[in-house]
């Protein structure tokens, strides 16, 4: 027979001794300093980003000049467009798009393109509008509005005017702007004989005087070069400077000294004949 064995005592696990106690991790809450500093330098970027665009893009619209136009010029709305243009600090110097200028009167030439300041408008003054009939023949080509003109009359006694001297000339409207013109004044269908109304604006005062001067007369109308007054004025001083005669023109000029007589060649001796 087996004979049957005991069971072995099992020993009692030995004690461990202690370790340290685990931590647990916590999850980052919403007020880590870490995170909120993140946060702040990228709100940061966003305006100061959005800050250098605005300024970049900071137009304002103004009113600009469509074309040449002289001082007296009674503004229309085709005579000025609205331009975007950055002016920073400068902006209250012109005049806004969001301003109707509409009837307000420069007081000062403003070139074509040229940004129109607030000093160079002025209230309108005790001013008429003058309707002057030109022959189409003296009229310059492409006369258009706000072109600084003088007008002359000269004398025809055909037309009617009496009491005037053949070819005297008189200045009746001077460094005007052109209000408005009517009539073809260039073209294969004008010519000499139709008229243009040419309108330009004088003082009241002046304007009986403008009427009488022309009665009758046919007129010639100069264009300037410039819409500057000043400039206009300073090249009629010249031009009358260089046209200006020194003398009367009645008197005759002095007629040239008569050249000195020449004398004439002595005669050759006669050859001398053979000796006797």
């Amino acid at each position: 027979m087996t004979a049957l064995r005991s069971p072995v005592p099992v020993p009692e696990t030995a004690d461990l001794p202690a370790g340290p106690t685990p931590r647990r991790v916590k999850a980052p809450g919403w007020l880590d300093l870490r995170l909120v500093l993140g946060a702040l330098l990228v709100l940061g970027s966003v305006l100061l980003g959005a800050r250098v665009i605005s300024a970049a893009d900071a137009t304002v619209p103004v009113w600009s000049a469509a074309r040449d136009l002289a001082a007296g010029t009674e503004l229309t709305a085709e005579d000025l467009v609205v331009v975007d243009v950055r002016l920073d600090d400068a902006a209250s110097a012109y005049l806004s798009g969001s301003v109707r200028p509409a009837g307000s009167v420069l007081s000062r030439a403003v070139g074509a393109g040229e940004l129109l300041p607030r000093t160079a408008l002025e209230e309108p003054e005790d001013l008429v509008q003058v309707s002057l009939p030109v022959q189409a023949a003296f009229v310059p080509p492409g006369l258009a509005r706000g072109r600084l003109i003088d007008v002359y009359a000269v004398a025809d006694p055909a037309a009617g005017a009496t009491g005037q001297a053949v070819g005297s000339v008189s200045l009746v409207v001077s460094a005007a702007p052109v209000q408005a013109t009517s009539g073809n004044s260039e073209g294969v269908l004008s010519t000499p004989s139709s008229t243009v109304q040419v309108v330009v604006r004088v003082p009241s005062d002046e304007a009986a005087g403008v009427l009488a001067a022309i009665a009758g007369r046919p007129l010639v109308v100069v264009a300037h070069d410039s819409v500057d007054t000043s400039a206009a004025a300073a090249e009629r001083a010249r031009a009358g400077g260089a046209g200006r005669p020194s003398a009367s023109p009645s008197a005759s000029p002095a007629p040239a000294p008569a050249p000195a007589p020449v004398p004439a060649p002595a005669p050759a001796p006669a050859p001398a004949g053979p000796a006797g």
